[in-house]
């Protein structure tokens, strides 16, 4: 125990003597190292500060941070969350600034945001659930651990993450801990897979060290889930765990409006589509996480590209979706031929796509809309085919007939968080690989009811009902 934690625990005791130990921070630690105190959350009506002004939190000392261990915590603090920015969720929530590696495993500092139902545990043993939003974000200030605080700036530009809200309330109110990475690190690198996927591990050791949290460590099962830009980073969890984060019990992992190869979604959207905005501000933030890539777009990158890309810079969601519909994205280069097929970038661009590093030994369970705009289905055909090549997949594959990118998402929200359910009360996944074509996910048995549950709920959580 350092003698910060010892003078910490001293006022405990004293405050503890005069009945008010509600103000006590309480005491967590990662295996092996000191203890972090737990900062409590601010007083009402104080607002929190967005992750630019807060860079004790979010940007520790680069020298602590190399320190550490992957997963282990650096700093704690109870917070407030709530429904578009003002109705509280009741139920335990704290954030949590851990050490993780980037693609170049180097040591970097990331967030998380750790939520726990004052319900119990189904079957006993409380599960994770940790789940990726679709931040799609190329700002700091837009990531869940700030975006979801009560009392945050009302961001009409980053409305996803408020409608993702109810898909994690789902998993609380079945009885689940959720954990919320700010999956896109420190720099904002939106799309990047590889930096995403490990940032996401760490934080589920961060939760599982976290003692406030009451999980049963390394015994816990633990479930991925995320949609479209939050899929991102999910799918390559899912792939990364048997090597980064082997002592993980990884349980289940679930994903829709995959992009399973930039390069395809490239393709797809060039000139064509109205989300090439969304995909275009996805190849600036795989710039920031790779220098390659950087060095290649402002070598060859025309002076409307560039203009494109000052507009994208530091703007969250719906600016991305939104600016520069059907825009001719190779059009924005001057290099001779396709500049996604340049020798020098097919090795990132190879890191950063699915099925090159093997099959999940996790089971899996993926959702795609046939209509989908954004996301190409072949790919995620593709991926599917070469995960099913392994005899120990474990493999469900949904594709959604009348459904899009967005009508995919609502639609089989219920099934997913069924089939995780599963897997979080220790029901075993089918073996083998299978794919099937629906209507619509809301037909599967107990679809409505989930889904009509869930927005029950989360409407009343909103009126002050415990989770």
């Amino acid at each position: 125990m350092t003698a910060g934690t010892r003078a910490i625990t001293r006022t405990c005791v004293a405050v503890a003597a005069g009945l008010t130990v509600a103000v006590c921070p309480a005491l967590t630690g990662t295996a092996g190292a000191d203890p972090v105190p737990v900062q409590p959350a601010l007083p009402f009506p104080t607002p929190p500060a967005p992750p630019y002004l807060d860079p004790g939190f979010y940007q520790p000392d680069p020298a602590r941070v190399a320190a550490a261990q992957p997963g282990e915590i650096l700093a704690a603090r109870q917070v407030n969350l709530a429904n578009v920015w003002l109705l509280p969720l009741n139920a335990q929530a704290w954030q949590l600034s851990f050490r993780s590696t980037n693609t170049r495993g180097e040591p970097i500092a990331a967030v998380t945001t750790v939520v726990v139902p004052h319900r119990p545990a189904p079957s006993g043993q409380r599960g994770l659930v940790s789940f990726q939003m679709a931040e799609d974000s190329l700002s700091v200030n837009c990531a869940p651990s700030y975006t979801l605080q009560m009392g945050s700036l009302p961001n009409p530009l980053n409305p996803v993450i408020e409608a993702e809200f109810v898909e994690v309330q789902a998993m609380l109110q079945l009885g689940h801990a959720v954990v919320i990475p700010d999956h896109e690190g420190p720099n904002a690198a939106y799309a990047v897979g590889p930096l995403g996927g490990r940032i996401t591990l760490d934080g589920i050791r961060a939760a599982e060290n976290f003692d406030p949290a009451g999980l049963p460590g390394t015994d816990t099962r633990v479930t991925l889930w995320g949609y479209s830009g939050g899929a991102i980073p999910t799918a390559h969890a899912a792939e990364l765990q048997p090597s980064y984060a082997p002592e993980i019990n990884l349980v289940g992992s679930a994903t829709g409006g995959l992009m399973a190869d930039i390069r395809t979604a490239i393709d797809y959207n060039n000139a064509t589509s109205s989300f090439a905005g969304a995909v275009l501000g996805g190849l600036f933030g795989v710039a920031r996480e790779y220098p390659q890539l950087d060095r290649f777009i402002d070598a060859h990158m025309n002076p409307l590209g560039k203009a494109v890309r000052m507009v994208h810079e530091n703007q969250c969601v719906a600016l991305q979706f939104a600016a520069f519909p059907f825009a001719n994205l190779k059009g924005l280069f001057d290099y001779p031929g396709d500049p996604m097929q340049a020798p020098e970038l097919q090795p990132m661009l190879d890191e950063i796509s699915l099925g090159h590093r093997g099959t999940p030994t996790a089971p899996l369970y993926i959702y795609e809309g046939t209509f989908d705009e954004v996301m190409p289905l072949n790919a995620v055909n593709n991926t599917y085919d070469i995960y099913c090549q392994d005899p120990a997949a474990r493999v469900q594959y949904t594709r959604d007939l009348f459904s899009e990118h967005g009508i995919a998402a609502v639609s089989n929200t219920a099934s997913a968080a069924l089939w995780l359910n599963d897997r979080l009360n220790g029901i075993p996944a089918p073996s083998g690989c299978h794919n099937r074509d629906v209507y619509s996910g809301i037909l599967d048995p107990g679809a409505v009811g989930a889904f009509v549950n869930a927005i029950g709920q989360t409407l009343a959580s909103a009126l002050g009902m415990p989770v």
